[in-house]
């Protein structure tokens, strides 16, 4: 009986529920996304994905390869980690922001490709995004399962995700 209720426990925590102020809107209404401000981590959001192909170093100074995406600094800054979800699974994964755009505002991604080809064929598509971590602040993350299970919060005031700006 104590098994069975623990894999009811866990069956029923991992269920995607609905949250209840939503239930309030009438049918057909689209909530607003706020695209000013950057995504919380942990949250899902929706994204416009493109690819690039050109380039050697990226703005962070490392090589551009596969995994690296390309962000608009204010929503995801440097050092962010992603989870890219697509309509096709062969670029779904996880991705390191470490580049910029002049191209890349808003909710826009550039993922990179090796193939220049295989740039041009993957064009413009939406896709979701999990935020794993904002910028380069390791506590800036989404809460693990055991924090989530016992709802802990992280000791003392979590560092900023941007660094603070220096005042002459």
């Amino acid at each position: 009986m104590l098994i069975a209720g623990i894999a009811g426990f866990v069956w029923l925590y991992e269920e995607t529920v609905p949250d209840s102020h939503f239930m309030l809107l009438p049918p057909g209404f689209q909530t607003p996304l706020d695209t000013s401000a950057p995504p919380s981590p942990g949250t899902p959001q929706m994204f416009s994905v493109t690819a690039y192909c050109k380039g050697l170093v990226t703005s962070a100074g490392v090589a551009a390869q596969a995994g690296v995406a390309a962000a608009d600094p204010e929503l995801l800054p440097i050092g962010s980690v992603i989870e890219l979800t697509t309509t096709d699974p062969s670029y779904d994964g996880i991705y390191t922001v470490l580049d910029t755009g002049p191209e890349i505002r808003g909710r826009d991604l550039d993922i990179y490709i090796w193939s220049c080809h295989e740039a041009l064929k993957f064009g413009r598509r939406p896709a979701r995004i999990n935020v794993l971590r904002l910028g380069w602040n390791p506590r800036a993350t989404s809460p693990t399962f055991i924090n989530r299970l016992f709802k802990r919060a992280f000791p003392g005031k979590p560092l900023p995700s941007r660094p603070l700006p220096i005042e002459p």
